[in-house]
């Protein structure tokens, strides 16, 4: 078998310090033609020789195509193959010639695709929070010590029903004296207006009474009767105040939290204010709240149905509706306050749980749909590359959602543009692109 290769001048494998390893990497050719396509030879070391299947092929006119040393004998024929194989070119006839060329002048066409208009149904996923429907923390209204407490956490209770009673002797005291005063009043006025009604009787009969005595009567009456009332308020403040002495539900829910004993100091202020005596929650009913940022909040109405998991349950899938929206966005993290109301007469969920959201973004109008890889993320935003006649035309877009490897994107674009499939910033604008190959079959 005549054999050759590209020959540096003073380096043959008959040198004695040339020898072949299974880690070096060598190119031989056929000596009949320069253009030959490759195959395959499987290198082998055995005693010095070099085998093509079981054959042993002569060493003798072969040389290395690069240095001598064993640390650079790499060709520029095995790039990125494994060192255990070799190339080998072979004679091939002028139509493998002409095929080569043609599967060359194909790979380097520029893949294209044609801008279409389209409906994209996404969906986004985002945490929430699950609230109570109704939450409050009771504290005292007066300062007094804890007499009784009747229920504790995990309670349910009924509206009205009584939690706790408290004691403050002081209330009584002050109950006392406006008692007394209030009889006190009461019994002036009540002679101010016997008075004041005799003497109309009296001048009933023409010169008995002088009209000065009249006014003055009236004068005194009044003042009486409104003295009188004051004491009354005073009172009825003083019997509200003895009625806030206990703690009773606002509404129907579960005690969630206890922060005091009996004989615990409480009041409005000061020292035993710091923590409320309960907290109340309404659990048979929750809110999910969410914050849907800027860009999505267009595609959320107060009708939109919502799916939704929490790491406690992750096998099970809830369903929630959208029910009041914010209708403003936060100033610090420019989203849309969002609540959905969720059953929960299982009870199981509970508040303060996260929920990861999914909610779904339905199609508006039709828009321009693209390929992922169509878009060029440079310093200058985001664009997509024209094809116009045989020239690139970079075009400015903005980003709309994306789904299934498909994005929206509005800017200055025509149904049936024709752009490059795979946009990079080694295509420049301006740049020729002579030859085009549609994807997907488009011609």
């Amino acid at each position: 078998m005549n054999l050759a290769t590209f020959r540096r001048p003073g380096l043959t494998l008959n040198d004695e310090d040339v020898s072949f390893e299974p880690g070096d990497r060598i190119s031989i050719r056929h000596s009949c033609n320069p253009d030959c396509r490759f195959f395959f030879f499987q290198w082998k070391e055995r005693k010095g020789s070099l085998l093509y299947g079981n054959k042993k092929i002569s060493r003798s006119g072969l040389a290395l195509s690069g240095s001598s040393s064993r640390s650079s004998r790499s060709l520029f024929l095995l790039f990125g193959l494994p060192a255990s194989f070799l190339f080998f070119q072979s004679c091939h006839t002028s139509e493998e010639k002409m095929e080569v060329k043609k599967e060359i002048a194909e790979s380097s066409a520029t893949p294209v695709v044609l801008v279409s208009k389209g409906s994209l149904t996404s969906s986004i996923q985002i945490p929430g929070e699950l609230f109570a429907w109704q939450q409050v923390d009771l504290y005292a209204k007066v300062n007094s010590f804890i007499k009784t407490i009747n229920v504790d956490v995990g309670s349910e209770v009924k509206q009205g029903q009584l939690l706790a009673t408290m004691e403050a002797p002081e209330i009584n005291s002050q109950l006392s004296a406006s008692n007394s005063k209030l009889k006190s009043f009461e019994a002036i006025y009540t002679a101010s207006k016997a008075n004041y009604d005799r003497l109309i009787e009296t001048s009933k009969t023409p010169g008995t009474i002088s009209p000065n005595d009249l006014d003055m009567a009236s004068a005194r009456q009044k003042s009486d009767y409104a003295q009188y009332q004051a004491a009354k308020s005073a009172y009825d403040e003083i019997i509200n105040n003895r009625n806030y002495l206990q703690i009773r539900a606002p509404f129907s829910g579960v005690i969630s939290a206890r922060n005091v004993s009996q004989g615990a100091y409480v009041g409005p202020s000061g020292k035993g204010s710091e923590m409320p005596l309960f907290t109340l929650q309404t659990q048979q009913k929750l809110r999910l709240v969410v914050s849907v940022p800027q860009v999505y909040s267009a595609y959320v109405t107060n009708k939109s149905e919502v799916n939704f998991t929490v790491a406690s349950l992750p096998d099970q899938t809830f369903k929630a509706q959208v029910k009041r929206l914010a209708g403003t966005l936060d100033p610090q993290f420019r989203s849309q306050r969002i609540e959905m109301d969720v059953d929960n007469a299982d009870k199981k969920l509970m508040p303060g749980m996260v929920a990861e959201i999914q909610i779904s973004l339905p199609a508006q109008v039709n828009t321009f749909i693209v390929p992922n890889a169509a878009l060029v993320n440079s310093l200058h935003g985001v664009a997509v590359i024209k094809v116009t006649g045989t020239k690139a035309v970079w075009t400015d877009v903005k980003k709309g959602r994306t789904a299934d490897d498909k994005t929206e994107v509005y800017g200055i674009l025509n149904e049936g543009d024709t752009i490059v499939a795979k946009g990079n910033e080694e295509i420049r604008d301006g740049m020729p692109i002579p030859k085009i190959s549609f994807t997907a079959g488009k011609e």
